[in-house]
């Protein structure tokens, strides 16, 4: 019913910025129950657990950070045309990770993985040294 595409990412030095784009399509995305959802961004590095980014609630754009990217990551939405975004600044090699979009009703925990069933196939960020 809803699908993910992520875009944007790259390979980038160290303190560069980068602004990756999640669009959502289906059926659902234009109904009145999408608004209750909330779209999440995570990240997994190589051997690493996949880690809660940031997460938006789509009725009203609130949002929730994990403790170590607020202030450097800003998490938004463009309602019309139902994208999500993660701007990143002063970017670090411990950044680098596979960035996945995810989407579930707003019930939940927002922050744990295990709690979302939409996901979309991750786009890669490398961040040099």
């Amino acid at each position: 019913q809803v699908q993910l595409v992520e875009s944007g990412g790259g390979l980038l030095q160290t303190v560069g910025s980068l602004r990756l784009s999640c669009a959502a399509s289906g059926r659902a995305v234009s109904g009145r129950a999408f608004s209750n959802y909330v779209m999440a961004w995570f990240r997994q590095a190589p051997v690493k657990e996949r880690e809660f980014v940031a997460a938006l609630w789509w009725r009203d754009a609130s949002t929730y950070y994990a403790g170590s990217q607020k202030g450097r990551f800003t998490i938004s939405r463009d309602n019309v045309k139902s994208t999500m975004y993660l701007q990143m600044n002063s970017l670090k090699p411990e950044d680098t990770a596979i960035y996945y979009c995810a989407a579930k009703p707003a019930y939940g925990s927002n922050r744990s993985a295990g709690s979302y069933d939409i996901w979309g196939q991750g786009t890669q960020v490398t961040v040099s040294s």
